[in-house]
């Protein structure tokens, strides 16, 4: 036996273990696999997900009722109803309109139908009669009231999933809304599984004198499944070399080896003697300083964990948590587990429809021990704000990435801004992020999130538009912003909005520009002045607007001044959004930057060129993943990549 096989609990700090081990191992994601969608559950994602289609696909009717122009209802009451003439068909799910919705007009349609050409909003059933040919409307309805416009929830091309994600019934939802049958994921690290000791047997067996049950084999394969890992039970071996050895050699064609017993220095403890003839580099450590679990024992062959936990059922698992679980969950491509917390106070006030208890998503972001708003009751701290997701009851994409729920009474018609809340977590519960970014929506953000995903950081993105990002920012409940805010008195992007509290990060430039599908001649071959003119003299010619609060909404209504066009009052909540409106020709043109329209296949009209920055608050500026994001942003490869996309670097 060498003589670095002989150190046998040559005790040594726990962290020195740590890295000593690793350092061997190098532990990594194991290689991808397919699996059909039904068996993904409680995987982990190997790759990002692009969405291959919009969800929805078609503008969705989300009441039963009529399809309407908002304005025909304008000034209808209960006494003064509004008499509309019925179009003929009548749309139910499934069902393609033909018919164009003219000023005056109205189409029945089903919850779940398709909008046709002309109608932006529909009148529930409940708000109108109908006599004859006609349908009398007694409540007057805004523009997409009642309509979950195509891409709302999830635009083509859009990164809905990350790599590194575990698959819960929310992930599974959206991949099913995508309509992928199977799914690429980390294959699971086979875990051998071995007890060892003459004293033990199996559950279910005779008792015997002397005799205990082995509870460690089952206490460590439902541990194994719980990190991500295959657990192969190998029964159990006597305190015998040559059988053990035997053993031993067979489970070495798993990823990992596990035996618990027989590692202290007594007589009868043979698995560390056994392991260290299995192959070199043999022990690496033999004796951790730890209360319980002193006579850990940590080798390797070649690269592949050979791990002996203590055999008392206690310190078995807890070596295990402290030791194998990180490496299993590396391998199995998962994030660390964080405990969830439930208590958050709300940025801002929402309002709430009386006379139903309303269920709200909400995504929570940590936030300062002083939030910078006048909470309702300020005897409970709380190290959380609640941002609601935003995206309405249809959408799987704000299920999937909401932390949990708040209840709403039905007596309240609203919380109050900075008002305490429970949150009631979804699935496994709260897990606290490492970077967390609130602002404007941006596919090269998107991007590097992905990049600092793969690094080990775990991001939350809220897109809640500049004004929201720099207000989230100087409340100190973001540790990064996104925005792209112009000065109109100087021109100048973004450092005029800062003041005292916040830092700025240089982020890249990109294009803004009015996207339309190719061949249509109002815009065509043309500048953008006199493509505007021709859209804004077409009644017929119909816009997508962006949602207020973010800055390209500001460009647009610095763009039309006080003309509002066909289709402004319709806001879409990300470039995405609206480079799917015009693609699904439910609008004709829009405003959004370069890189999105040429993904969604349409023209460009370039507009402005802007500055795409980050903030951060300077309370939070020096934590490890902001300066983790400031680095990789200064990556020349970075820069390259992001110039490669079509931003300007």
């Amino acid at each position: 036996m060498a003589a670095s096989q002989e150190q046998f609990l040559n005790v040594i700090d726990r962290d020195e273990a740590e890295d000593r081990y690793l350092s061997v191992i190098q532990p990594s994601v194991l290689e991808a696999e397919r699996v059909p969608l039904m068996a993904a559950l409680h995987r982990t994602l190997a790759q990002d997900v692009s969405a291959p289609i919009d969800v929805p696909g078609f503008d969705r009717a989300n009441v039963d009722g009529y399809a309407v122009r908002a304005a025909d209802t304008f000034g209808a009451t209960e006494d003064h109803a509004i008499c509309l003439r019925l179009n003929k068909e009548t749309l139910a799910t499934g069902v393609l309109p033909h018919e164009t919705v003219a000023a005056g007009t109205a189409t029945a349609i089903a919850t779940g139908g398709v909008i046709p050409r002309g109608a932006d909003a529909v009148v529930m059933v409940e708000h109108t009669d109908t006599r004859g040919g006609d349908v009398w409307i007694r409540r007057p309805v805004a523009p997409g009231v009642n309509v979950t416009f195509a891409g709302t929830d999830i635009g083509k091309g859009e990164i809905v999933l990350r790599r590194g994600e575990c698959l819960t019934s929310r992930e599974t939802g959206v991949l099913a809304a995508l309509g992928l049958a199977e799914v690429s994921v980390v294959r699971r690290p086979r875990v051998a599984i071995l007890s060892t000791g003459d004293e033990l047997i199996a559950p279910g067996s005779p008792i015997k004198p002397g005799m205990i049950y082995d509870s460690n084999a089952t206490i460590l394969a439902h541990a194994v499944a719980e990190q991500g890992g295959e657990p192969v039970t190998f029964g159990i071996a006597p305190d015998n070399a040559s059988q053990l050895r035997e053993l031993l050699l067979r489970a070495l064609e798993c990823d990992v080896v596990l035996l618990s017993g027989g590692t202290s220095k007594g007589a009868g403890d043979v698995s560390y003697r056994v392991v260290a003839d299995l192959g070199q580099p043999g022990i690496i450590v033999h004796g951790v300083a730890l209360k319980p679990g002193k006579p850990l024992c940590l080798a390797a062959v070649g690269r592949k964990p050979v791990i002996v936990l203590p055999g008392f059922p206690t310190s078995a698992i807890f070596t295990f948590h402290e030791f194998v679980a990180p490496i299993l969950r590396k391998l199995a491509g998962r994030s660390e587990v964080h405990t969830p917390r439930v208590k958050a106070r709300l940025p801002f006030r929402i309002n709430s429809e009386p006379g139903r208890t309303e269920y709200l998503l909400v995504g929570l972001v940590q936030s300062p021990t002083q939030v910078d708003v006048q909470p309702v009751n300020r005897q409970e701290p709380s190290e959380f704000a609640a941002y609601p997701m935003g995206k309405g009851s249809g959408s799987v994409t704000a299920f999937s990435r909401a932390d949990g729920f708040i209840t709403i009474p039905k007596h309240r018609e609203y919380l109050e801004e900075g008002e305490l809340v429970e949150v009631q977590p979804l699935g496994l519960g709260v897990q606290p992020v490492d970077l967390v970014i609130i602002g404007s929506h941006c596919t090269g953000l998107d991007w590097l999130v992905g990049q600092l995903q793969q690094e080990g950081i775990r991001s939350k993105v809220l897109a809640v538009g500049s004004q929201g990002g720099l207000s989230a920012a100087r409340r100190g409940e973001c540790d990064i912003a996104g925005i792209h805010l112009v000065d109109p008195s100087t021109g100048k992007y973004n450092t005029p909005f800062l003041g005292t509290d916040l830092e700025l990060i240089p982020g890249y430039g990109r294009m803004q520009g009015i996207a339309y599908r190719p061949g249509d001649r109002r815009f065509e071959g043309l500048q953008v002045e006199a493509a505007l003119a021709n859209a804004l003299a077409d009644p017929d010619c119909v816009m997508v607007n962006r949602n207020r609060g973010s800055g390209t909404r500001l460009l647009i209504d610095q763009l039309l001044g006080a003309v509002r066009p066909s289709g402004y009052a319709v806001e879409a909540r990300s470039h995405n959004a609206v480079a799917a409106a015009i693609a699904q020709g439910r609008a004709d043109w829009g405003v959004c930057i370069a890189t999105v329209a040429q993904a969604a296949g349409l023209a460009f009209l370039p507009l402005q060129g802007e500055q795409f920055d980050f903030v951060t608050p300077r309370s939070r500026a020096e934590r490890q993943p902001v300066q983790m994001f400031r680095q990789l942003l200064a990556r020349p490869a970075v820069r390259a990549a992001l110039a490669r996309m079509g931003f300007a670097v």
